[in-house]
C-alpha cells in the first residue's frame, strides 16, 4: 500500500492551495453569500427545496404591529402669555375685569399652561395648569380654575 500524503501537506508552498487566483477564495462573495443566500427568493431557483425543508411561511413578513399614536399636547408658557397679552386683548381672546386678566386656554388653542418665565399681572386662568405656573399665579393673588 502506498503511503498517501494529506492534501494539506501537499499544498504546502503552493501559495494558493489549489484555489486558483489569489482573490478567488477570499470571502463569502466568491461562493454567492452566507447561509441561505441564493435560495431563489427572486428567481425561483431553489424555492421548492426551501418550502420542503422549512415550510411555506419561510419567505415574507407575517403579522402586524400596531404602534400607539403619540398625542401631542399644545403648551404655552407664562412668559409667552405675558408678552402677547395685548394681542389677545385686541383679538378678544382674553378679557380684563377689575384687576384680573381672564384667559381661557381652550379658546386660545392650548392644552396646558407651563410655569416658565415671570409675570407682573393678575390672571384668572381657565384650563390645565402646571404646579409651577399655579404657584406663580397665586403668588400675585391670581385665580386658577382647572377644567
Amino acid at each position: 500500500m502506498i503511503n498517501k500524503r494529506k492534501k494539506l501537506s501537499r499544498y504546502r508552498g503552493s501559495h494558493t492551495h489549489g484555489g486558483g487566483a489569489k482573490k478567488k477564495r477570499r470571502g463569502s462573495g466568491h461562493r454567492g453569500g452566507f447561509g441561505m443566500a441564493g435560495s431563489g427568493k427572486r428567481a425561483d431557483h431553489k424555492k421548492q427545496m426551501v418550502f420542503k425543508l422549512y415550510g411555506k411561511n419561510y419567505f415574507g413578513k407575517h403579522g402586524f404591529k400596531i404602534h400607539p399614536k403619540k398625542i401631542k399636547i399644545k403648551i404655552i408658557n407664562l412668559e409667552y402669555l405675558e408678552r402677547n397679552l395685548n394681542l389677545y386683548l385686541n383679538k378678544n381672546l382674553a378679557k380684563k375685569e377689575n384687576d384680573f386678566y381672564i384667559v381661557n386656554l381652550t379658546e386660545l388653542g392650548y392644552d396646558k399652561l407651563l410655569g416658565s418665565g415671570n409675570i407682573n399681572n393678575k390672571y384668572k386662568i381657565i384650563g390645565k395648569v402646571s404646579s409651577k405656573a399655579k404657584s406663580k399665579i397665586e403668588e400675585l393673588n391670581g385665580i386658577v380654575e382647572e377644567i
